[in-house]
């Protein structure tokens, strides 16, 4: 039995994966999703993915919701491609439907039938027209998708340069510390019930009070102390 399996990858854990689930199981309710959290281009070390290529058979299926989602390395993404193609791996592309390989399974069978005379000298080169001319759509789809990286990362570089020349701070200020409701929370605990503030806990007791990490207590009695001194 042949199956389907959805791939949703997003780069960032900030990023979220819902909007891709929910494309492929509304035009696939029946595929199975396989989800990935990954940060780079090469296909070294996603996980998720090099095990669904592993396990997967000749008639199944693979549902992307792009072709970014597949790769956004124009030449290793068209490598896969035609990798899986030639295992009889079907792929699938919500938004770039002219490139799944349904559509090149019949750019490859849908040539002009040869007629046995002269003219098919002619009509071989057309088919091999045709061919290349699929596959070049193919590549182009991977180009594209590797070009809007790009400018994404070039767009915010220099939204991060103009940010700079306009006087604007971009991230901590070095040297300041950071306030958080947490840690607000957490000095308050400290500066009222620790022993080095005449309180009754010793460290241990109120580091679990506090549900903050040893070194994070331990950070924040200094800057307590500290303020005291002064």
């Amino acid at each position: 039995m042949n199956r389907y399996f959805g791939y949703c990858r997003i780069s960032t854990p900030k990023q979220s994966i819902d909007r891709q689930v929910r494309n492929i199981l509304a035009a696939y309710p029946q595929a199975e999703i396989i989800k990935e959290v990954y940060t780079g281009r090469k296909f070294q070390g996603r996980k998720e993915f090099d095990r669904l290529i592993r396990k997967i058979t000749p008639g199944d299926t693979i549902i992307f919701d792009s072709v970014s989602r597949m790769s956004r390395d124009a030449e290793e993404g068209f490598i896969m491609y035609e990798e899986l193609y030639h295992k009889e791996i079907n792929l699938i592309f919500l938004k770039e439907p002219h490139i799944s390989t349904e559509t090149y399974k019949k750019a490859l069978q849908g040539g002009i039938p040869t007629t046995g005379t002269d003219i098919d000298c002619i009509l071989e080169g057309i088919n091999k027209y045709l061919l290349l001319l699929a596959k070049e759509q193919i590549r182009l789809a991977f180009e594209q998708s590797e070009k809007e990286v790009h400018d994404l990362r070039q767009r915010t570089r220099e939204g991060l340069q103009t940010a700079k020349l306009a006087g604007k701070q971009i991230g901590q200020i070095q040297g300041q510390k950071l306030v958080t409701k947490k840690s607000i929370a957490a000095k308050e605990i400290i500066q009222k019930h620790n022993k080095a503030f005449g309180g009754s806990l010793n460290d241990a007791e109120t580091i679990r009070q506090t549900g903050i990490s040893k070194k994070t207590f331990y950070k924040y009695k200094k800057e307590l102390l500290s303020s005291q001194s002064l």
